[in-house]
């Protein structure tokens, strides 16, 4: 059995596409979702399963939300080894002056075509790091998140890719949830 971690694009913020934890919890669990737990409000879950095809889960996901929430929001999903590899690979990881929820990891439902990559690398992201590996892009915001120079909007409409963002707290977070399901 895989333990995965879901995280969905935009729910609960600014009062739209509202779902309680406990109710994605419950929707996750009817579809066979096994050991479902939600962690904050931004619609992050880490279950078990047997199902290991990427884009079949995300769409029964997807489907379970919209059936029963009416809004579909984008689904991105990791593996605990795939996680596990975000973490590893952090090009951050040994910068003392990196401050934990100023890093961002944006997490891409598919590897960006490699214009867009190209693209997205030759913005100006002064004063923010920007890092793209493979499906996941790991920015550092060192005035924070709050006015940042770099565009988020910018970069998805460049990569043309779903995608969602978590700070690193909440990433070894959701891990440390995997690796409880793993035992």
């Amino acid at each position: 059995m895989n333990s995965v971690i879901c995280m969905l694009r935009g729910v609960n913020v600014g009062g739209h596409n509202k779902i309680k934890m406990t109710e994605l919890r419950d929707l996750c669990l009817s579809l066979n979702l096994e050991e479902a737990r939600t962690f904050i409000q931004s619609g992050n879950v880490v279950f078990r399963t047997m199902n290991c095809n990427r884009n079949v889960l995300s769409k029964c996901i997807g489907d379970g939300i919209e059936k029963q929430f009416g809004f579909r929001p984008d689904v991105v999903l990791r593996t605990a080894d795939e996680m596990r590899s975000v973490i590893k690979q952090n090009p951050f990881a040994s910068r003392k002056d990196v401050e934990p929820n100023k890093l961002l990891i944006w997490f891409l439902a598919a590897e960006p075509a490699a214009e867009a990559r190209a693209k997205v690398l030759a913005m100006p992201p002064v004063p923010e790091e920007l890092h793209i590996n493979k499906s996941e892009l790991y920015i550092y915001f060192p005035n924070g998140m709050a006015r940042p120079r770099l565009s988020l909007p910018a970069i998805g409409r460049t990569l043309k890719v779903p995608g969602t963002g978590r700070n690193w707290n909440s990433v070894l977070k959701m891990m440390a949830m995997a690796e409880e399901l793993e035992v």
